[in-house]
């Protein structure tokens, strides 16, 4: 976004225009933490000054959130016919709709999404309302034994997505493809805070 070095652990500015992610220096992140933050003249904001609009830049947050209190049960996540066992769920600005994705070997691939069975869940699941449009989302992962459900960055998908194309092989992935996911999902459990006691309030229907 400007001229200034970055180190390798950065943060990102969401493109709503392009959906797409930005690598940020930290000056120009903080100009767009506010939702339709308009620019200062800084040194950070000189060279991106340009290409940014109005509310067209969201910062990207860095909050993982899960919610013990309210387990998601194996017929819930059914009731959504996701054909894959691990999905990440992103509500757009733009579309004032929620859409459904999975990490595949060729990227992120958006899914059908029945809404009415997303509203039902969302009624039961407060962390599903929690997440702020356009920069998080509800990542969900099914297993044999569980369904686990936690609130991430969008950078964070785009992360996993980008461990499936680099360490995917063959028909089920292979072993190392197994172990970079399983990290990633060790990490986002280690990092996952307690859901607020706010966000926990009834919001009504979600989209």
């Amino acid at each position: 976004m400007c001229a200034e070095r970055i180190p390798a652990e950065h943060s990102h500015v969401a493109d709503l225009q392009n959906s797409s992610l930005m690598c940020a220096c930290r000056a120009c992140y903080l100009l767009f933490t506010q939702t339709q933050a308009a620019l200062p003249h800084t040194r950070a904001s000189t060279r991106a000054s340009t290409r940014t609009g109005r509310g067209r830049y969201r910062a990207i947050p860095d909050r993982y959130l899960h919610d013990p209190v309210h387990p998601m049960s194996a017929r819930e996540w059914e009731e959504l016919e996701i054909p894959v066992g691990l999905a990440f769920f992103l509500r757009s600005s733009q579309r004032d709709e929620v859409g459904a994705f999975y990490p595949s070997p060729a990227g992120a691939t958006e899914c059908r999404l029945d809404l009415t069975a997303w509203a039902q869940l969302s009624a039961e699941h407060p962390l599903l309302q929690a997440m702020e449009p356009d920069v998080e989302a509800t990542l969900i992962s099914r297993t044999d034994d569980t369904v686990e459900h936690f609130l991430v960055p969008i950078d964070a998908c785009y992360e996993l997505a980008g461990r499936m194309r680099l360490y995917w092989r063959g028909f089920d992935g292979g072993a190392e493809a197994r172990q970079s996911i399983a990290a990633f999902l060790e990490s986002v459990r280690s990092r996952a805070r307690f859901l607020p006691l706010p966000d926990r309030a009834d919001r009504g229907p979600a989209h």
